[in-house]
């Protein structure tokens, strides 16, 4: 029963991104309009070729503008983060009066407006002015009172407008594009929300005035893609007689949605890391990226905030409420706050020192309980002394007299350049807005800020991720990304691609790097050794998984105002150790005065998060399988090289045999070691083997 316009529309808006093009071709008359025949000639009414040498001063012709619906956002399979659905307004649709006062014309209002008042949601009050205006220039237009509203809602709000058929109703329910976000908060600090452009005009109808109010991007991706999500709108003419009869209804282009934007993030892992999030602590973030391609999978913040919230709009006082909220919601965690990376970062002080051979695998550095730098005492975390250990042993433990010392043996700069190289001290370039670029600071800085260069007790604390070293979830989750790789960081990437209407794709994301790391592979290896012993037996124990061998580091930093005793906790790696594929980061925000650690905090949300997709993982992270070199006749037991030959997905000749021309073509078809080609392949091969 519910408006044939709202019907059309929506099964348009539910049928997903492939067909968004048909959304161009919806009516949108009125849904509670005259009926189509007032489209037609009828004995009763006159024609719109009917002329007259009488002035009609209430035959109108207008033409409108038909907003077209944005453009949807999805994760990388296509589910929708933001997407359309009709909604609909109350409106007071006035009719042609003949020679009537004020008076007359704000008492026909009140007395259809009182149906409703109170009764429906965001009703707006309008004074005697504001109707009676409306009526002397804009009668032909329907006067908005009520908010928006949706399908089930508006289905009980009709029986209280009157029927349609019945003249001088009064009171239509009029269809409009809606945004909406069917996850409610997730991703929310990522995807942004839209609001609308500005209220409808109350004076004289202009030329190509918007049938309802139109929208635009007002935060993150919705923003930073509003080019891409507006649609180009259509046009709508429309004639009236002089008795305010409709006799041309005519809809002169059609709107053209706007493209879809898709992301790279994972609906499913997305939502689950937000649980976890809410189960594991009150603030935090998790990220996760893949090492191979850099893009992101996984960015999420808590606290986060419900993006229905802010549509069609916000009020003040909710906004505010927001804002003033103390787990601070519209802060994105994630990439846009800047902390200590402590433990998480000695990693790259070790990859440092190894790369410089200031130290290597086998050579060990007495790490006692503390040590004395200046006029101050470093100590370890635990208290205790270390002993003589190597670089293995101490990211295991997570020894900071060992870091400290070795520290100031590689220097300041050489560590400070890797962690630059490594993304650091820069905005990732992803399309975030209001992105921390954090901190690696330079003697130039330190001259600027502390009037110093950096000392060797700065150095101490850098190299255990304090002192001015700031750095946000994402840029830990990029740095273990970049260590991952071994070779190279991954350029980051949280948008794949842009299609246009019809699903073709007028911008991709292609990976590439971003800054060779410059570091020796062995020493690579050496710290991803070290980083999975922290998991195996380590600080990071309860971050192990069942399926795969994690390489990982936890960290605990002291944060915020002393007087306010807060520290955070960080969990941050990739998997699997032996040929990374996955990074990813951890943080857990304490409150002040808890005592908290990143092997008791955060390690534990690693694993809840990545033991629910093992099915998934480990069918991505299994290696290739191994194929079988073909070896010729009289070197193998009999019947070898026909089971060989099965296990080929070659084309049989229709006989059934296989000729000698086609054996040879397998031959050149498999993978076989260069140097015994070149010695001289005469149809032999000396031994059987396996290649990865």
């Amino acid at each position: 029963m519910l408006r044939k316009f709202g019907i059309l529309v929506a099964a348009l808006l539910s049928s997903g991104a492939p067909h968004a093009q048909t959304l161009s071709g919806v009516r949108t008359e009125p849904v509670n309009a005259a009926a189509p025949a007032a489209l037609a000639p009828t004995d009763d009414l006159p024609s719109a070729s009917d002329g007259s040498i009488l002035t009609r001063r209430d035959a109108r012709t207008i033409t409108l503008k038909i907003p077209a619906p944005r453009g949807q956002i999805v994760d990388r399979e296509g589910e929708p983060l933001a997407q359309n659905e009709v909604a609909y307004q109350v409106a007071l649709q006035f009719e042609q009066f003949q020679d009537v006062d004020r008076d007359y014309v704000v008492k026909w209002a009140r007395t259809r407006l009182a149906r409703i008042e109170g009764k429906v949601k965001g009703y707006s009050v309008k004074t005697d002015d504001e109707l009676y205006e409306h009526y002397r220039h804009r009668r032909w237009m329907p006067l908005y009172v009520s908010g928006q509203l949706k399908s089930g809602e508006a289905n009980k709000i009709e029986p209280m407008l009157g029927s349609e058929s019945k003249p001088g109703s009064g009171l239509v329910l009029q269809p409009v594009y809606r945004r909406i976000y069917p996850n409610d908060s997730l991703a929310a600090h990522i995807i942004g929300y839209s609001g609308s452009v500005g209220k409808l005009p109350t004076g004289p109808i202009n030329y190509n005035e918007p049938l309802w109010e139109e929208s635009e991007g007002r935060a993150g991706l919705e923003k930073i893609f509003d080019r891409e999500l507006t649609g180009v709108p259509g046009m709508k003419r429309l004639l009236f007689d002089e008795k305010g009869n409709k006799l041309l209804e005519e809809q002169v282009k059609r709107p053209r949605p706007g493209g879809t934007v898709v992301t790279t993030l994972n609906l499913k892992w997305q939502k689950l890391a937000e649980n976890v999030l809410q189960k594991g602590c009150q603030r935090g973030a998790f990220v996760v990226i893949d090492v191979v391609t850099g893009e992101v999978l996984v960015m999420a913040s808590r606290p986060s905030f419900d993006l229905n919230r802010f549509i069609p709009g916000i009020g003040e006082e909710d906004f505010r409420a927001l804002q003033e909220e103390p787990g601070t919601p519209l802060f994105g965690r994630a990439f846009q706050s800047s902390y200590p990376p402590a433990s998480a970062y000695k990693p790259v002080v070790a990859l440092a020192a190894l790369n410089a051979g200031v130290v290597t695998e086998r050579s060990t550095v007495y790490s006692p309980a503390s040590i004395r730098i200046g006029n101050h005492t470093f100590r370890n975390w635990s208290k205790i002394p270390e002993g003589n250990i190597n670089v293995r042993r101490a990211l295991a433990r997570s020894c900071n007299t060992w870091f400290y010392q070795v520290g100031i043996d590689t220097g300041p700069d050489v560590f400070l350049s890797l962690s630059r190289r490594l993304g650091m001290g820069e905005k990732s370039g992803l399309p975030l807005i209001g992105e921390t670029p954090g901190l690696v600071p330079s003697d130039e800085w330190m001259m600027k800020n502390e009037r110093r260069r950096i000392l060797n007790g700065d150095t101490a604390n850098m190299s255990i991720g304090q002192g001015s070293l700031l750095a946000s979830p994402l840029q830990v989750a990029q740095m273990m990304a970049g260590i991952g790789n071994g070779g190279a960081l991954p350029k980051l990437s949280l948008v794949s691609q842009v299609q246009d209407t019809r699903g073709k794709v007028v911008r991709a994301a292609v990976p590439e790097r971003k800054n060779w790391l410059g570091v020796d592979p062995v020493s690579v290896e050496i710290v991803r050794d070290g980083m999975r012993d922290v998991v195996s037996g380590g600080t990071g124990t309860s971050g192990n998984l069942s399926f795969t061998t994690l390489a990982g580091k936890t960290g605990t930093a002291q944060w915020g105002p002393p007087s306010l005793n807060q520290r955070l906790a960080w969990f941050a790696g990739f998997l699997p150790h032996d040929n990374p594929r996955y990074a990813f980061a951890v943080l857990y925000e304490g409150k002040p005065g808890q005592t908290v650690s990143g092997g008791r905090m955060a390690a534990p949300m690693v694993r809840n998060f990545f033991e629910p997709l093992k099915d998934d993982i480990k069918e991505i992270i299994e290696p290739p399988k191994k194929a079988l070199v073909v070896v010729p006749e009289g070197q193998e037991e009999a019947g070898e090289v026909e089971e060989v030959l099965k296990a080929i997905p070659i084309e049989e000749p229709a006989n059934g045999e296989l000729e000698e021309a086609d054996f040879e073509e397998v031959q050149r078809a498999l993978p076989v070691d260069e140097e015994e080609v070149s010695e001289g392949f005469e149809g032999e091969v000396e031994e059987v083997f396996e290649v990865e």
